[in-house]
């Protein structure tokens, strides 16, 4: 009876910190989801999208019958336009230089050349082998451009939030504007690369971090390069039926910020 009762214990309990689908591992720990995406040079299961109107993660996750969906790029609540380049079948979905609101504004135009080469994480196929990588915007790439999502800030190799204007100082050194909540605790949305391995954390409201402790969080997992997608109120993530996870930020329930872009796996 106490063997059966400790076996009936164990797949009670399994479930709610670990996770096996045939393509990723899904763990949950500390307020943190991390799912990992063994590398395949041979099939990709990622896509990058666009929606022509801002939804919900979960109805961007319904619509496309994926397995799971995140969260990716900045977008201007204000006009429903991007802000973050996104490419999606090998085609520039839309570009923020298309949105009115930034080419308009004299202060982020001077500053685009920082804004624009923001990291973004690429999918792409050389020959007959799919690879992954996180780098600048304006790094050219080799072979053919599959699907990429722009976000921020870099935490590996290194951050540096002043040249990707995220933060900007005064002459002495004080902080006069920050941007994305890059040096206050809230959820966050990040994913790097590890031997090729796709690692993505969902940080949610029971642990928030700054980027900075984003960051020590990759270097724990031992991560060769890792970055940001937008965080805060649009932090998201829905897997099958079974997992739904948004910020409470903004309306303290579970509907969940409408967004621009995600990412979807199949």
């Amino acid at each position: 009876m106490f063997k059966k009762f400790i076996l009936l214990l164990f797949f009670l309990f399994i479930p709610l910190f670990a996770w096996a689908d045939e393509a990723f591992d899904l763990s949950f720990q500390n307020g943190i989801y991390h799912i990992v995406i063994p590398y395949n040079p041979t099939h990709n299961h990622i896509n990058f999208l666009l929606a022509d109107t801002l939804m919900t993660n979960k109805e961007a996750h319904k619509l496309t019958k994926a397995i799971f969906t995140i969260n990716t790029g900045f977008f201007d609540p204000n006009n429903g336009k991007t802000i973050s380049y996104v490419y999606t079948d090998g085609k520039e979905t839309e570009s923020p230089l298309l949105n009115e609101n930034l080419i308009n504004n004299p202060y982020i135009m001077m500053h685009w050349e920082s804004i624009s080469n923001r990291p973004e994480f690429r999918v792409m196929k050389v020959g007959n082998k799919y690879i992954y990588d996180i780098v600048s915007h304006n790094v050219p790439y080799e072979g053919e451009l599959i699907t990429s999502a722009q976000g921020g800030p870099l935490l590996i190799p290194e951050v540096d939030l002043e040249k990707e204007f995220f933060v900007v100082k005064n002459s002495m050194g004080n902080v006069i504007r920050e941007t994305a909540s890059v040096l206050h605790q809230t959820a966050r949305t990040i994913i790097g690369l590890k031997d090729n391995d796709i690692h993505i954390f969902i940080i949610t409201d029971k642990n928030p971090m700054t980027i900075m402790e984003a960051r020590d969080l990759c270097m724990t997992y031992g991560l060769d390069k890792a970055m940001a997608f937008d965080g805060g109120s649009s932090t998201s993530f829905d897997y099958k039926k079974k997992i739904h996870v948004v910020s409470t930020g903004i309306k303290g329930d579970d509907t969940g910020r409408k967004l621009k872009s995600f990412m979807i796996f199949k």
